[in-house]
Parts: C-alpha cells; sequence; structure tokens
C-alpha cells in the first residue's frame, strides 16, 4: 500500500469516461504525453491493458468496464471526504439521535423546553436523554454521550464548556411553614428545622454545613434523596426544609410548573458558593454542523430560561 499512487485513480476514472487519452488530460489539465504515462502506469499496475485500439479511438476492456462503475465511486467517495465539510444542516429533514446526558433535575424542569424547541425545527430527530450519575468524562470522549449539561467537574484538559448560567442554592419549604413567618431566617432557626439532603452519593456534609459550623451550628438531618425534584417533592409535603439551585424557581417557561406549587424559597442565613451550569461536549464534535446546531438550540432554550432573571 506504501506504493500505491491513488492520484491514479481519478486519472482512470476520467480515462473510462472519456475513452480518450487526449480529452482525459484536455480534463486533467494535463499534457497528452503525460496522459499516456499515466495510462501506462494504470497498466502496470493493474495488470490489463484497460484502453485499446479500435479504429481511430479507443475501447474499454472487459476489466476497464468491470471496474467504471467501482472506480468513479471510490473518486466520488475520496473526493467527499477530502472536499471542506458542509457548515449548514438541513435540520428539517435531518435523522439522527443524540444522546444528552443530564440530571434529574434538567429532566424535570428543561426537558420539556427543550424537547418542544427541538422538535419543532428537526421532527425526525430524536433525543435520549442518559442518565448522570457521575461527572466522569469517558462517556464524552469515548462517543457514548453527545452532549452533556450541567455543572464540569472532569480535568480532562480537552473537554470544551459554553456557559449557560450562573446559579446558587436557595432554601425551599412549604407554604405556610413556620420557618416563613415574618420572622427573619436566622442561622439559629434555619438549623433548628429538620431538612432534606439531595445527593446522588449520599453525602451528608454540604458547604452549609462548614459555615454552620463556624457558628456553633448543626443541621439535624432527616432525609437524603438522589436528586432536588425530590427534595422538592418531600418539602412540599412535610415540614422539613431543603435546598436545591435557585434556577428551579425563575426558569421563565416554567413559572407553573407543578414541581414548584405550593413551595416557597427562601435566602440562606449563611452564604452559600455560586456555580456554573455549562454545556459540555468533546472537540471531536466541534465541526459537525448537526451537533453545532443541537447544542446552539440548546444553549438558546437554557439562557432563554434562566439569563433573565
Amino acid at each position: 500500500m506504501n506504493n500505491v499512487d491513488l492520484n491514479l485513480l481519478v486519472a482512470l476514472d476520467v480515462l473510462l469516461a472519456e475513452g480518450s487519452v487526449t480529452a482525459a488530460a484536455r480534463r486533467l489539465g494535463l499534457s497528452s504525453s503525460a496522459m499516456s504515462r499515466t495510462l501506462m502506469r494504470l497498466r502496470t499496475a493493474t495488470g490489463d491493458p484497460l484502453l485499446v485500439r479500435a479504429g481511430r479511438g479507443l475501447v474499454p476492456t472487459p476489466r476497464a468496464a468491470e471496474l467504471r462503475d467501482r472506480v468513479h465511486e471510490l473518486t466520488r467517495d475520496a473526493q467527499a471526504v477530502l472536499r471542506p465539510q458542509i457548515t449548514q444542516v438541513d435540520v428539517a429533514s435531518l435523522e439522527r439521535t443524540f444522546i444528552i446526558r443530564v440530571s434529574e433535575a434538567f429532566l424535570e424542569f428543561l426537558s420539556g423546553p427543550v424537547v418542544a424547541a427541538v422538535m419543532q425545527a428537526a421532527p425526525r430527530i430524536c433525543l435520549r436523554f442518559a442518565p448522570k450519575p457521575d461527572k466522569d468524562a469517558r462517556p464524552l470522549r469515548e462517543g457514548l454521550i453527545d452532549l452533556e449539561i450541567g455543572v464540569l467537574g472532569t480535568s480532562a484538559p480537552e473537554i470544551r464548556t459554553q456557559l449557560l448560567f450562573h446559579d446558587r442554592l436557595v432554601g425551599v419549604a412549604r407554604l405556610g411553614h413556620p420557618l416563613l413567618g415574618s420572622t427573619v431566617v436566622t442561622p439559629q432557626r434555619y438549623a433548628a428545622c429538620d431538612h432534606i439532603v439531595a445527593s446522588k452519593e449520599g453525602d451528608m456534609i454540604e458547604p452549609i454545613d462548614i459555615a454552620l459550623e463556624k457558628l456553633g451550628l448543626q443541621r439535624t438531618i432527616r432525609v437524603v434523596v438522589p436528586g432536588y425534584p425530590d427534595a422538592m417533592r418531600i418539602a412540599r409535603q412535610s415540614d422539613l426544609i431543603a435546598l436545591v439551585p435557585r434556577s428551579c424557581f425563575v426558569n421563565g417557561l416554567i413559572a407553573d410548573h407543578a414541581a414548584i406549587a405550593g413551595l416557597a424559597t427562601f435566602e440562606p442565613p449563611v452564604s452559600t458558593p455560586e456555580f456554573k451550569v455549562s454545556a459540555i461536549w468533546h472537540p471531536r464534535m466541534d465541526a459537525d454542523p448537526a451537533h453545532r446546531w443541537l447544542r446552539d438550540m440548546v444553549m438558546s432554550v437554557c439562557r432563554a430560561a434562566y439569563l433573565r432573571r
């Protein structure tokens, strides 16, 4: 294979199409003598005369006739591989499955608006939402998922990110909860309540616990759940309180969402760190026009929901 000159494929394709050394030379911008030398190389490579004299013209041998369509297809495919990629995509006719790894909170609050926007523009696309048990970059690197939405938690240097919005934790409690009276929510009153913690790993220590500990206070955690929607559901039906992302309540696209009905928010009595929610993907997908369209669509929906607050 090291001695194969793939340029011969192009020459053979043109020779078989034209049936003339002179016409083939003109089409390829070569001299007739250079084209004749190329034909000799092709005959040596294939072990077949390919084109033989018949009167004043040339006719293909049976081997050449057998190769004509295959050579043309190979040449066309090679040109397609080396041609710059199309930057536009007809999303209305696009048929493709995209796998997006998201949290339970994203599925609860934003999957509906994202699906609606995508389906309206690209009705033949299939979106597969995958669970997000961790922040491992391997599924992105190995092409097992196309896009991830969440907090960047990997040190993989090549991973691409695009900020969607800044977020932070706020307290939630049922409407009418004693904590939400006219009295200010102090660290002491907050710590005296029973708490729900949302943690996939089952961890019960959060940054707010460290801040409370500095004041000599400690929360009583009664329930640990995998995700924020679960914490909100329990808080709505009990006297337990929870911390959830503020974005669950400021999403302008779902102001009447059932998950937030019957709940009120309050500012935690100690500061909680802000965090960034981003779109995350592998650089192998940078130039893919369909993938670029999808991530632009997801970013547009997220920003419309959360940035205007």
